[in-house]
């Protein structure tokens, strides 16, 4: 069992450290390139994009970081691991790119009031499809990784990577309409691509909040646990259950409610076999259940009160 774990944990942070790698490959190159078309075009909007790859790199720094750390085994003062690291740093992202995004929307008001013209247009359009088609590689291989290993940090990164391809497409269209001489036109998709940005930086410190708070895994992942328990021959019933996620480990406790006639080796093979069956559906989570003869169950002791409640009703 510890060796399906450490398979599961192996796999997760091969994944995940290849597509921190890959962004943070990809965001360097989309600078150097808008770099060279911001001083030849003077474009807001060119501006605004290269800020955003600039706040990708650091981000995608950032995140390489942590989950370098996150992946530290758990040790004698961290016996839950370092998962919550991944969480962190998609809290320091928000931040980041919040206050970056309030820079973009102060700069795209004041290219509102005072247009500029769009130099070397052409320069600036084939970068803008570069970056397009780099951003879209990325993200598709981002999703393979979300997919493989549900990683908060890679879904972090990739959530505003996803946003880059608007972004680039919108830079495309501001510089193109510029050229023909539209020239506000800059300036208002500099203070969109602004407040879209600081839309998903809100989204990706909600979400990072509620992962450091210990939010419970989502509904769907709770009830195949309840199922996949339940079909287990001996289980009556499960009560108590209790989920979290850290970086790439979920953690699971619930109480079993079985026969009370049984051995305890009985009621362990049983637990066991429940143990199992939640690592094939969660690879690498930590699991605890607790056995609970049927007879203490909420429900028995429920219905129990009651009916204790309805005798003494009924003496009186």
């Amino acid at each position: 069992m510890k060796e399906h774990l450490h398979q599961g944990t192996a796999s997760y942070g091969r994944l995940v450290t290849i597509a921190a790698v890959a962004a943070t490959v990809v965001a360097g190159l989309m600078i150097v390139a808008k770099l060279v078309a911001w001083f030849y075009t003077g474009s807001a909007s060119m501006l605004a994009s290269l800020t955003d790859s600039l706040l990708d790199i650091s981000a995608s720094i950032i995140n390489l970081m942590a989950i370098r750390y996150a992946l530290v085994p758990p040790d004698q003062e961290h016996r839950f691991g370092h998962g919550k690291a991944e969480s962190l740093a998609g809290l320091a992202q928000s931040a980041f790119i919040s206050g970056s995004a309030i820079f973009l929307i102060i700069n795209g008001i004041s290219r509102l009031f005072n247009t500029q013209q769009v130099q070397h247009a052409a320069l600036g359009v084939g970068v803008m499809l570069f970056s397009l088609l780099l951003t879209l590689a990325l993200v598709l291989f981002q999703s393979y990784v979300i997919k493989k290993t549900d990683s908060v940090a890679i879904r972090a990164d990739q959530l505003h990577y996803r946003s880059d391809i608007l972004l680039n497409i919108g830079v495309l269209l501001a510089i193109a309409l510029a050229w023909l001489g539209w020239h506000w036109i800059d300036g208002l998709f500099a203070l969109l691509i602004g407040a879209y940005i600081l839309k998903g930086a809100l989204k990706i410190g909600y979400d990072a909040v509620q992962m450091l708070l210990d939010r419970r895994l989502p509904q769907a992942e709770q009830q195949r646990i309840v199922d996949t328990c339940l079909v287990i021959n001996g289980v009556h019933g499960l009560h108590d259950l209790r989920t979290r996620q850290s970086g790439p480990t979920r953690f699971i406790q619930l109480h079993l409610e079985l026969d009370a006639h049984q051995s305890l080796n009985q009621a362990h093979d049983i637990a066991e076999r429940a143990e199992r069956e939640l690592l094939k559906c969660f690879p690498g989570a930590d699991i605890i259940i607790h056995m609970d003869p049927i007879s203490v169950s909420p429900q028995q002791l429920d219905a129990r009160h009651t009916s204790e409640h309805q005798f003494i009703k009924d003496k009186v």
